[in-house]
């Protein structure tokens, strides 16, 4: 009985190795040959466009598919498909990232090219003491003197000088900073002439902003410029506007720094080590013109008549002159470097290029805080005039109210010791850095959030 079970296993074991031969050899040799779901696809689509299949290619393709197999132990019999997937995906990663640097670039803050015509000496406070550009040929009688400098996004080009005229400038700008002098008749109607010319570039399309550095009138009269403001239905943009005028809105009407007197050639001074740590000789400084029946008339008999004359190194003259002489400027200059205060009494208007100059040099500005007849004043966005833009800096000036003053100005002083007047020097012309580069930032920002 065992035998006879083995022996019928033994003969199931050889059928069904027999019967997985015959399948082997007629998958082989007898089969018909398949054709893959690409060839399928490429003859559907001959076909239909050529009417012609391309059966003979595919037998040949398979057998090489064939050899192929025997060849290699692994066979991906999608492979094409993966590769034209693979293809079309490289193709979409492509266009994502093109489309990506483009929304880049669209958000990217554009370089803008500014023109500054400089058409009154404050420009070239504008240039080269606050935005520290440097002008070619250097000399300054030169009839035409120009400079470039990158701020930021923004691209400067200044021009000055007498021979840079309406319809001389080359324009490679789309926008334009006119510096004007409107202080008196002839100089407003000067001005007059560049703002109809920057009017004709705007109607023909040829600029498109415009924005205005004016030195104004020091009693505030600049009513002649409204017509051309935007807000009254002209083309300027903005306005940048000396003095305290009521005007001032932080929107469109900005107040601007009257600055150092570069029109008698006040320098850029970078060198302050002079007379920094040494005692100065001179308490106090007043060199200027003494208009009559003015404060700086008072100032003066003041200091003869309580004996503090000695104290301070003096000089008046009854005329002003628009230039000094070398020898006028180096004097003024010591005078400024060698006293620990300069006396600033008003003129035409409190504000006076003496203030910036003393900065210069570390000699604290005394300033007489008193409004001038006009219509200057407070505007509506500051309530602390005169000289509203210095004190919301926190100018460390020393302000009086009349000269009166004085003498108890001087004995404090006398009790200042070298070590906190060298401190007090350094901190002024800390101040005046850091005012200048504040305004630079400012006249940027405003200029790039208009125009931009």
């Amino acid at each position: 009985m065992m035998r006879l079970n083995r022996r019928r296993i033994c003969c199931f074991v050889i059928f069904i190795y027999c019967l997985f031969s015959f399948y082997a050899s007629y998958n082989v040799f007898f089969k018909p040959k398949s054709v893959s779901r690409l060839h399928r696809v490429v003859n559907r689509k001959d076909k239909n466009s050529n009417g012609i299949t391309l059966s003979l290619k595919l037998e040949e393709q398979q057998g090489d598919f064939q050899s192929s197999k025997s060849e290699k132990e692994e066979w991906n019999p999608w492979e094409e498909e993966d590769k034209i997937e693979k293809k079309v995906l490289e193709q979409k990663r492509e266009r994502n990232l093109n489309v990506f640097k483009k929304l880049v670039a669209l958000n990217e803050p554009r370089e803008l090219k500014v023109h500054i015509w400089g058409k009154a000496a404050i420009g070239l406070y504008l240039w080269q003491h606050v935005l520290e550009g440097s002008l070619e040929p250097t000399d300054p009688s030169a009839q035409w003197r120009e400079g470039t400098l990158h701020a930021g996004s923004i691209l400067f080009s200044f021009f000055t000088g007498p021979a840079v005229a309406p319809g001389h400038i080359s324009l490679s700008a789309d926008c334009v900073v006119l510096v004007l002098n409107g202080r008196e008749e002839g100089k407003v109607a000067y001005a007059t002439k560049w703002l109809q010319y920057a009017e004709t570039l705007i109607q023909t399309q040829k600029l498109h902003h415009v924005a205005v550095v004016l030195l104004g009138s020091e009693q505030c009269d600049n009513e002649w410029i409204q017509p051309y403001l935007r807000r009254q239905g002209g083309f300027v943009d903005l306005l940048f506007l000396v003095y305290d005028s009521a005007w001032v809105n932080e929107e469109d009407i900005f107040q601007w720094p009257l600055g150092v007197a570069t029109y008698r050639g006040f320098p850029v001074v970078k060198d302050t080590s002079l007379m920094l740590h040494s005692p100065r000789p001179h308490m106090c400084n007043f060199l200027g013109t003494v208009y009559k029946d003015s404060s700086r008339e008072t100032l003066l008999e003041f200091l003869k008549q309580n004996g503090l004359e000695k104290l301070c190194l003096t000089a008046a003259r009854k005329t002003w002159i628009p230039q000094e002489s070398s020898e006028s400027m180096k004097n003024y200059q010591e005078a400024l470097l060698q006293s620990d205060l300069t006396l600033c009494p008003v003129g035409v208007n409190t504000e006076c290029y003496r203030i910036y100059e003393a900065c210069s040099y570390g000699s604290v500005p005394v300033v007489e805080d008193v409004l001038t007849p006009g219509n200057c004043g407070n505007s509506s966005s500051s309530y602390s005039a005169p000289l509203q833009l210095l004190k919301s800096m926190g100018a460390p000036f020393i302000f009086v109210k009349n000269w009166k003053e004085l003498p108890a100005i001087f004995e404090k002083e006398k009790l200042v010791s070298l070590e906190e007047k060298v401190q007090r020097r350094k901190n002024l012309i800390d101040w005046y850095k850091q005012f200048k580069t504040q305004m630079k930032e400012n006249f940027i920002n405003i200029l790039r959030n208009s125009f931009i």
